[in-house]
């Protein structure tokens, strides 16, 4: 008897954990991969797991994760945003400017996220309605921030920032803020898309629109809005970046809209929609710092940065076709 009952939960649990790792099995290899890394890195270069170093990987990187959360979410939605460097880059130039032209702090937070949500808005309203392909308007999205950043601002650097602006240098429990702020929205926008109607919406619409539509989603209206959501976690990204230093340089970050497309690909999100999760693209994110900081600490060149995260892009690309072929 007593074999009879334990058969039926052993199997329960195998299928359990077989879910888990079916669900989450890129978010579990991204994280051994963390972890490999720390612990053989730590071992050839032990200042590399130093508290100094460990603050660097996770806080001066946190608006990067902050900003693939958004990014997830529009590429689950089957669309893309090559813009979003520079929609960073300008919005940190707004939130300085604000705050040294003596503007209420709280505002020179706030506005630059408002703005981020409507510009967004506008390239979801051009997607959605308009029937212009993603990639189009936001590389011409690209090109008008960009452009429009150098000719206002002549690449001039912002100084004297108030003290009080600096939210990025700001520590809870000794921890610092950014990490507090990665950590926070990820769990946040973790639960709203997996136990939320419109959270649930974004994966329908990736995986097929036209079926979302007869389901009775607003395929046209959900666009706009997760357009404007992905606009919200690039101003508080953009805010993050603006203030982890005491300058602003009124430049576009260099590749960091190719930085934030990888860690929410890489992350396992399909490039094609419908699948993944913001947690995986956090944890590809804080892989990438690791991997840039493991560079420096090894006397390797960085530039081979870019180079890894070419490779991983392809390999997750061709590792998610395949799939999509297996499953069909």
């Amino acid at each position: 008897m007593s074999l009879d009952i334990a058969a039926p939960r052993r199997s329960a649990s195998t299928g359990i954990f077989a879910r888990t790792i079916s669900t989450y099995g890129q978010e579990f290899i991204i994280l051994a991969a963390i972890v490999a890394l720390f612990v053989v890195v730590g071992l050839i270069a032990p200042r590399f797991v130093s508290q100094t170093n460990l603050t660097s990987i996770f806080s001066g990187n946190a608006y990067i994760a902050v900003a693939a959360i958004g990014m997830s979410m529009v590429i689950i939605s089957g669309h893309i945003d090559v813009s979003v460097g520079s929609l960073i880059g300008v919005l940190a130039t707004i939130a300085g400017t604000l705050a040294v032209n003596g503007y209420p702090i709280w505002f020179a937070w706030c506005a630059p996220i408002a703005v981020g949500m409507v510009i967004t808005s506008l390239i979801g309203v051009l997607v959605a309605y308009v029937r212009i392909p993603s990639i189009v308007v936001t590389l011409g999205m690209l090109s008008i921030l960009k452009g429009g950043l150098i000719s206002v601002t002549g690449g001039a650097w912002i100084t004297n920032l108030p003290p009080d602006f600096l939210i990025a240098q700001f520590r809870l429990f000794g921890v610092p803020s950014p990490v507090w702020f990665m950590l926070g929205l990820t769990l946040v926008a973790a639960i709203f898309m997996r136990y939320t109607a419109f959270g649930r919406s974004i994966y329908a619409i990736g995986g097929n629109a036209e079926a979302a539509r007869v389901a009775g989603i607003r395929v046209e209206r959900q666009t706009v809005a997760i357009f404007a959501i992905h606009g919200f976690f690039a101003g508080i990204a953009a805010i993050l970046f603006a203030t982890q230093l005491q300058v602003i340089q009124s430049t576009v970050p260099a590749g960091l809209e190719l930085t934030v497309i990888t860690a929410s690909v890489v992350g396992g999100v399909s490039i094609l929609g419908g699948t993944g999760t913001v947690v995986g693209s956090t944890l590809a994110a804080i892989l990438f710092a690791a991997i840039g900081s493991s560079l420096i600490f090894l006397n390797v060149s960085a530039y081979w940065l870019r180079s890894v995260q070419g490779l991983l892009i392809l390999a997750t690309v061709l590792a998610d076709m395949a799939r999509r072929r297996g499953v069909k």
